[in-house]
């Protein structure tokens, strides 16, 4: 559990007791620990630390200013879906070289928010994103850098929502168009080419697959090479698997070892896009126990976060662990559905899960939830976000108070 341990039957994160900030900060809650984005981050750099290399930290797996930080502090760049993670990374003094901005439908205002911040480059889409990038450059006097984001039809074994390098998904090139795109954006005068990328999925558990893709788009840089098209970079995504459950994973030196071989002669700078790796298992959500009900075929546990919290459950059917924040002496077990209060019959978080037999006002730990837990979070059913805690050792820090309701209608207007 990372940073996350049970101590004489209590769970601390790093030197806090989890009870203490549920007393402080009720619930629902997430809980983060720096150690363990910094280790995660870490075990990375050095795993990679024999060729030239740039981590960019995919914002969209948790997206906290403390978090992104600490993560900037480290030398990380930063891989950007929008406009608005583009906004967060430029608040918090981000190096703008060092961002890559990915995305199938970037708009206009967007694409001039990038250019305007001299990021290293574009990870484009298709070819009328590389003709939108050309023009604004063209209009602001600047070239475009960019890479071609080609879709090498492998298949990560993933879930098909997070599956994004099949030629049935939304995203990037066909390999086949691959160099006839390259061949036409070098004739582009506002663009710059930097690279080539590639993106295959997310909660990807085996490292055969980016070997895969990475050899099938191999023979298209030396053909792009070949061309006399320059190219600096090769960035291979991220989509690096956690363990949820009983997954076998693998850790950064193993994808290291995997991959390395497979970029020698390229002479291209690595970069890479973790951001559930380093941020999934740095992260929990503490919720308390509203009612214990029985139905007729059913024991059902309601607890005060929902959905709207955690939506990886409702969407995905995703597992998470889920443990009592401080553990019973008797081990009396129950099997029962952990669901939440919104409206929905989806809300849920554990179908049919065994676990020690709770009572109301008992409080809960739901692990693996620092990435796409509260950056997937909304106001449905009109509830409030959860706040968000930073530890670090011993000390405590609110990293985003808990919203009130006031916050709900703040920017709607009734006139």
């Amino acid at each position: 559990m990372e940073s996350f341990e049970y101590r004489s039957g209590e769970l601390f994160c790093e030197e806090v007791k989890v009870s203490e900030l549920i007393k402080k900060f009720a619930t629902p809650l997430y809980v983060y620990s720096k150690k363990s984005f910094i280790e995660k981050f870490n075990s990375l750099k050095i795993a990679f630390s024999a060729i030239d290399h740039l981590i960019c930290y995919s914002i969209k797996s948790c997206s906290n200013l403390a978090i992104l930080r600490i993560l900037k502090d480290m030398g990380s760049g930063f891989d950007v879906v929008s406009g608005g993670e583009l906004f967060r990374a430029e608040e918090i003094g981000s190096d703008m070289s060092r961002i890559v901005f990915a995305g199938v439908g970037k708009t206009e205002d967007e694409i001039e928010y990038g250019l305007e911040q001299e990021i290293l480059m574009f990870n484009v889409e298709s070819k009328q994103e590389l003709e939108r990038i050309n023009k604004i450059a063209g209009t602001m006097g600047i070239k475009g850098s960019v890479a071609i984001r080609i879709n090498p039809d492998v298949d990560p074994k993933t879930h098909k929502y997070i599956t994004t390098g099949k030629s049935e998904n939304k995203f990037g090139v066909d390999i086949k168009e691959g160099l006839n795109l390259y061949k036409y954006a070098s004739t582009l005068k506002n663009i710059e080419i930097k690279g080539i990328q590639m993106h295959i999925g997310s909660q990807i558990t085996d490292t055969f697959p980016y070997v895969n893709a990475i050899r099938k788009i191999k023979p298209l840089i030396n053909d792009i090479k070949s061309a006399g098209i320059k190219l600096e970079n090769i960035d291979i995504g991220g989509g690096l698997g956690i363990n949820y459950k009983e997954e076998v994973t693998f850790d950064a030196k193993t994808f290291a070892d995997a991959v390395l071989p497979e970029l020698e002669g390229l002479g291209l700078k690595l970069i890479i896009e973790p951001g559930r790796f380093i941020a999934g298992n740095s992260g929990i959500l503490l919720t308390r126990v509203q009612y214990v009900k029985k139905s007729p075929v059913k024991n059902f546990v309601i607890i005060d976060a929902g959905m709207n919290d955690l939506l990886r459950p409702s969407l995905y059917g995703a597992y998470h662990s889920i443990m009592p924040v401080i553990e019973k002496e008797e081990k009396e077990k129950t099997v029962c559905d952990i669901v939440g209060p919104v409206c929905e019959s989806g809300d849920f978080f554990a179908k049919d899960r065994e676990i020690e037999k709770l009572k109301q006002g008992d409080c809960l730990a739901v692990f693996s939830a620092g990435a796409y837990g509260f950056v997937m979070s909304s106001n449905y059913n009109s509830r409030p976000h959860p706040a968000e805690i930073l530890i670090d050792g011993s000390s405590v820090h609110l990293i985003r108070k808990r919203e009130e309701y006031v916050d709900l209608i703040r920017l709607e207007d009734v006139n």
